[in-house]
């Protein structure tokens, strides 16, 4: 039976913050924890509630869990979110929410600690093999990783729900039902409800046998992370792009390791294969004169000079137009791109009384740069300059009505040079 939290997780002096539902799970780990930090004067515990809003029952919830922490004698703090499922489903939006409201409420030395528990992870790699997961899939859950820079650990993760339940009567402990879980259209629920009760009846001890070949992936995917950790750094540059030129003469399946491994070090979600293999064949190996994209859900990945970036999508800027009519005011720009100031430098010659001055995001046709003989093609401009496709519509360009006359910090046109008299200088603060 399930008496205590293994000594060897935590250290006595540790921070500690229990994500609290309120459900049976969270509220055996809260217990458990009290005694623990009972036991270990120098260590502190709160716990965090999240209000998703979703339920008519949440404010009541909410209290539940302030309650509990009062009757226990520790901190407890409720944090409110909105929960917008249109893009990814309500599951898949309400857990992103609620792990970003925790880590934002966490001090910077605190660990959280989450209930999930053995029957947990075995709906873990049930959910991963309908996906098709590879062993990084498969691997579920670990008890002990990284969210956010922050220690996340699941003391629960090798206990079963009966271990929980029986852990809870023994205490006499009281906890909330969300009557969401008995909702079988979502697949977690249908595999909870459904399913698993059938597989445990028939082999009792499957939700055990299933987390040991979790751990077993978990164990595969840890090697592969050492083996190739060498490589991938080589490969990883100071930017964060990936130089992918060695990658196309190896296996697939080296290539494909090195690829699944550099998103994740980006931040990204596990890509599937058949996004593996477009990420080869339409940006690596597209024609040399193309500008290739792939979205993967929130993010994209182009390709310039023979690397790979890994980018969050931003709004396209192209048909934007902001008027500065005067100078001596800060410009805010779109898109969190910063702002323009002036400085004192005379780069630029100042305005005719005819000219009005207007900040584009788009330049096009063939010109003449200050310092640089002959005139060039804006795309030509931008390539010599270094500027990745996905910068170039992100440049503030100051224009006179319609006469191009700089990128603050990049070039100055003919039509733009100061003259002898009088100039000024715009400065773009990113």
């Amino acid at each position: 039976m399930l008496q205590a939290v293994p000594e060897d997780l935590f250290t006595p002096d540790a921070k500690l913050v229990v994500a609290l539902s309120g459900g049976l799970d969270s509220t055996v780990l809260l217990h458990l924890m009290v005694q623990w930090q009972q036991q270990h004067p120098q260590a502190s515990l709160r716990a965090l509630h999240v209000h998703h809003g979703l339920s008519a029952n949440a404010d009541s919830w909410a209290q539940h869990c302030l309650s509990l922490c009062q009757q226990w004698q520790i901190a407890g703090e409720v944090l409110k979110v909105e929960v917008d499922g249109r893009a990814q489903g309500i599951e898949a939006a309400a857990r992103q929410a609620r792990y970003a409201a925790m880590i934002a409420a966490l001090n910077p030395d605190e660990t959280l600690l989450t209930a999930q528990h053995q029957d947990d992870q075995c709906e873990t790699l049930l959910l991963a093999l309908k996906r098709g997961s590879g062993p990084a899939g498969l691997a579920a859950m670990p008890q002990r990783m990284l969210l956010a820079g922050h220690p996340l650990v699941r003391p629960l993760l090798d206990c079963s729900r009966q271990q929980l339940e029986a852990y809870a009567e023994q205490w006499q402990l009281r906890w909330i039902e969300d009557e969401s879980n008995q909702d079988t259209r979502y697949d977690r629920n249908f595999l909870r409800q459904c399913i698993l009760p059938q597989l445990q009846q028939r082999w009792p001890q499957f939700a055990a046998t299933v987390s040991r070949s979790a751990a077993l992936c978990g164990e595969q995917e840890q090697l592969l992370d050492e083996l190739l950790a060498e490589q991938l750094a080589a490969l990883i540059q100071p930017d964060g792009s990936l130089l992918f030129t060695s990658l196309l003469p190896m296996s697939e399946a080296r290539r494909n390791a090195l690829l699944r491994r550099w998103v994740a070090s980006q931040g990204g979600e596990m890509p599937s294969r058949a996004a593996l293999s477009r990420i080869t064949h339409e940006v690596m190996l597209s024609r040399e004169d193309a500008q290739p994209r792939l979205q993967l859900g929130r993010y994209e990945i182009r390709r310039f000079r023979q690397q790979l970036w890994w980018l969050p999508l931003q709004p396209s800027l192209r048909d934007e137009v902001l008027f500065w009519p005067d100078q001596r005011t800060a410009l805010v720009l779109p898109s969190g791109l910063g702002c323009l100031v002036t400085g004192q430098q005379p780069e630029i010659r100042r305005p005719e009384s005819d000219e009005v001055v207007s900040v584009r995001f788009q330049a096009q046709g063939h010109f003449h740069l200050l310092g640089r003989s002959g005139g060039r093609e804006m795309k030509k401009l931008w390539q010599e300059m270094n500027i990745p496709p996905w910068q170039r519509e992100r440049v503030p360009l100051i224009y006179y009505n319609q006469t191009l006359i700089c990128a603050p910090g990049l070039f100055v046109t003919r039509e733009g040079a100061a003259n002898a008299l009088s100039g000024w200088q715009a400065i773009w603060k990113k």
